[in-house]
């Protein structure tokens, strides 16, 4: 089999990584790709949003399988290109897609079907959400609707702040057309737990589940990240709430979605709130999580390439997944100053030695110049490790994140715990 990956972040080389043990994978295409994905996979210069560009190249290399990453190209109906080319692809069409890349739309979603999720009202005008905000409990939660690349939500602790946030997406426009809509929403409290499922359009089948820390300093201080660590299984999710999620939120959100006309084919991932009156959907993506893909792929005992066959078949029923009891770690290494302004350039060193103990590198923001390995992103690297328990994983983790070094390169120390 020839594939062809779509995205060139940690996600996309943890997916790579996975596929590359497939013994029925001959040839590994990734578009862009980076130097990490480079080892085990052939880059073209190809970008990830390129629907056209992706197309083409699939036709002419007789591509047998495309797995999509990142969510752009997904929301942008990349999948109904390919079907209509006759190309095999991974991952949900437009009109699923819909639920990550509209917030609106799974709000609405969520309350037509009764899926748990926090009290919500939709503005289209920056005045009216103001006024809202001037009477409504604080502290209070506001979305963009469409897609702003992990930084649409603000949680805004007091009114000034939420103000601020309205004026943000919906007058300056810091998200382009993705702020003209915007959600306000109550603030949960309690645990926060990811739940990735693989979906066949009527069955969905929840993944292991992980915890991603999104503060970019330790005790979960400072501005929200697009994730810098994630753990493997999540603490706080016990089987009877796994039995809860399952049947009243993954398994009816798929229903919702195939009632509505648009059924979802691929990976769903569901954000929740384990608050005192149980859980509750924070968010919808509508594929792998980053980091959380570097956590949960590597736990992965089936071949991977047979769920995505299941899936894109429409039925999943008699797949057999797997799953590693071990725990798995993964620290994100940023560069310094995100998630605000950072530099690029930075020479990377000790990457080989950081594998020595198991453990795995994945490149999330890296480049190659003058045959060295260069920071190219915020978050820079995510460094995966298994263990019997979480301190083993973290020991391993924190071991080979002390053998790489650039200037000034930034992790969280407490990732896992």
């Amino acid at each position: 089999m020839k594939v062809l990956v779509v995205g060139g972040g940690g996600r996309e080389h943890a997916i790579v990584w996975k596929l590359a043990k497939s013994p029925q994978i001959d040839e590994i295409y990734a578009a862009p790709g980076n130097p990490g994905i480079g080892r085990l996979a052939t880059c073209v210069n190809i970008a990830a949003e390129d629907i056209p560009g992706l197309a083409e190249f699939a036709k002419k290399n007789n591509i047998d399988l495309t797995v999509v990453g990142p969510e752009a190209p997904l929301v942008a109906g990349i999948v109904d290109e390919f079907k209509n080319r006759g190309l095999t692809v991974f991952g949900p069409d437009k009109a699923a897609a819909q639920i990550e890349g509209s917030k609106i739309f799974s709000k609405n979603l969520m309350k037509k079907y009764n899926i748990p999720t926090a009290d919500y009202k939709v503005f289209k005008d920056p005045n009216d959400a103001i006024s809202y905000i001037d009477t409504a409990p604080m502290p209070i939660v506001v979305k963009a609707d469409g897609l702003a690349a992990g930084k649409g939500v603000i949680i805004a602790p007091d009114r000034s702040t939420a103000k601020e946030a309205v004026k943000t997406m919906m007058i300056d426009k810091a998200f382009g057309k993705s702020g003209s809509c915007i959600v306000l929403e109550e603030y949960l409290e309690g645990p926060e737990v990811t739940v990735l499922a693989f979906c066949d359009g009527k069955r969905a089948v929840p993944m292991v589940s992980s915890r991603d820390h999104k503060r970019v300093f330790d005790n979960n201080k400072g501005p929200n990240t697009g994730g810098m660590g994630a753990v493997s299984p999540a603490p706080a999710y016990t089987p009877e709430i796994a039995k809860i999620v399952e049947r009243d939120i993954i398994q009816r959100t798929i229903d919702a979605m195939a009632s509505e006309g648009a059924p979802f084919q691929g990976v769903l991932y569901t954000g929740l709130m384990i608050t005192k009156n149980g859980p509750k959907v924070l968010e919808y993506n509508c594929r792998f999580g980053d980091p959380e893909a570097q956590v949960v792929i590597p736990r992965l005992k089936t071949d991977l390439v047979e769920v995505m066959q299941a899936v894109i078949d429409g039925d999943l029923t008699n797949a057999k997944i797997e799953w590693k009891s071990e725990v798995a770690v993964c620290v994100v290494i940023a560069s310094g100053g995100y998630p605000g302004h950072y530099e690029t350039g930075k020479v990377i060193s000790g990457l080989d030695d950081a594998e020595k103990n198991g453990s795995i590198v994945f490149h999330a923001g890296t480049a190659e110049k003058d045959r060295k390995i260069i920071t190219a992103g915020g978050r820079v690297l995510g460094v995966t490790a298994l263990g019997k328990d979480v301190d083993e994983a973290r020991k391993l983790a924190y071991e080979s994140v002390s053998k790489i070094r650039f200037e000034g390169m930034h992790y969280r120390k407490d990732i896992g715990l």
